[in-house]
């Protein structure tokens, strides 16, 4: 986990010729040309493609990671380290956010524009400075949980091949897991991505009102916002985080016609970026804290 989240910090993103999730794209992307007509049919077919694409991400590493743990516990430790850090996104997300940060600062909406799509999916060529930052307040906190909080839940429970299995069905979710196009042939992915996230979105929740403590934010706001305003986003899970960094930066979040979460004490100027991606960073080394307490009970009682 360590060597993971070092490798995030330090080189960002893979390329894309090396990144397993550019890979699984390419996969899809063949799966697509056979897909059939009809509601049921997709429904089956987007299923089973999902948890094809699960087994390609995640059986060849259990079996790899089994072998070198026999053979040699470094060189097991190294290539765990090397497949795992994929899962991890913190240095992206927080580099992003910045970015568009930086262009708001300097006037230049049309740039920060062109940075959202790497941080949301919704159309933002009408936002103005004050839609732009609510969009990326709202993306650092709800993907807080999807970069780092979910695949270290997952490693934690499986492993290195559960983390690559959730990070799997994690990019299925957001590649066809959405109403139009892909209604049925996502239906399997996003349902799946909705039930792995149900128990890492709140735990992410608690750790972004933990991290208000440490600094000092309002950690009251924050709980009374997440426990209250949690489930009025459509998803299930995306409200728990959003939610506790509204509350913890006094502003008010908005999607057109979906949901209003937050109480808009403060304006939604470009410094509440900072403030949203100071809080990610805390709840990651809070949970990477609790994960190396976990690991130093198991090693304890194993001796």
């Amino acid at each position: 986990m360590g060597l993971a989240l070092l490798l995030d910090l330090a080189f960002g993103e893979l390329p894309n010729s090396l990144h397993p999730v550019a890979w699984l794209g390419k996969l899809f992307a063949l799966l697509e040309r056979y897909v059939p007509r009809g509601r049921w049919p997709q429904l089956c077919y987007g299923g089973l493609a999902t948890l094809l694409s699960l087994a390609l991400f995640s059986l060849p590493a259990y079996f790899l990671l089994d072998w070198l743990e026999k053979e040699n516990m470094v060189c097991f430790i190294i290539v765990a380290g090397v497949l795992l850090k994929p899962t991890f996104a913190v240095k992206m997300l927080g580099g992003e956010a910045l970015r568009v940060k930086r262009f708001l600062e300097l006037g230049r909406l049309e740039d920060a524009r062109q940075v959202m799509p790497s941080l949301v999916s919704r159309e933002v060529s009408w936002l103005g400075e004050e839609g732009l930052v609510g969009a990326a307040v709202e993306s650092v906190a709800e993907n807080t949980c999807d970069s780092f909080v979910a695949p270290l839940f997952y490693f934690l429970l499986l492993g290195v091949p559960g983390a690559l299995a959730y990070r799997a069905a994690n990019a299925l979710d957001a590649t066809i897991g959405y109403h139009g196009r892909y209604e049925y042939l996502g239906k399997f992915a996003a349902r799946l991505d909705d039930g792995l996230n149900f128990i890492p979105a709140r735990l992410t929740g608690l750790l972004l009102v933990l991290s208000t403590f440490l600094a000092r934010m309002d950690a009251t706001g924050s709980l009374r916002v997440m426990l209250r305003e949690h489930a009025r986003t459509s998803s299930p899970n995306a409200g728990w985080p959003i939610a506790a960094a509204a509350g913890a930066l006094g502003v008010g979040l908005r999607k057109e016609g979906c949901y209003a979460i937050g109480e808009a004490h403060n304006r939604l100027e470009p410094g509440k970026i900072n403030a949203v991606v100071r809080l990610m960073r805390l709840a990651v080394g809070l949970s990477t804290l609790s994960c190396t307490f976990i690991g130093a009970i198991s090693l304890v009682r194993r001796s």
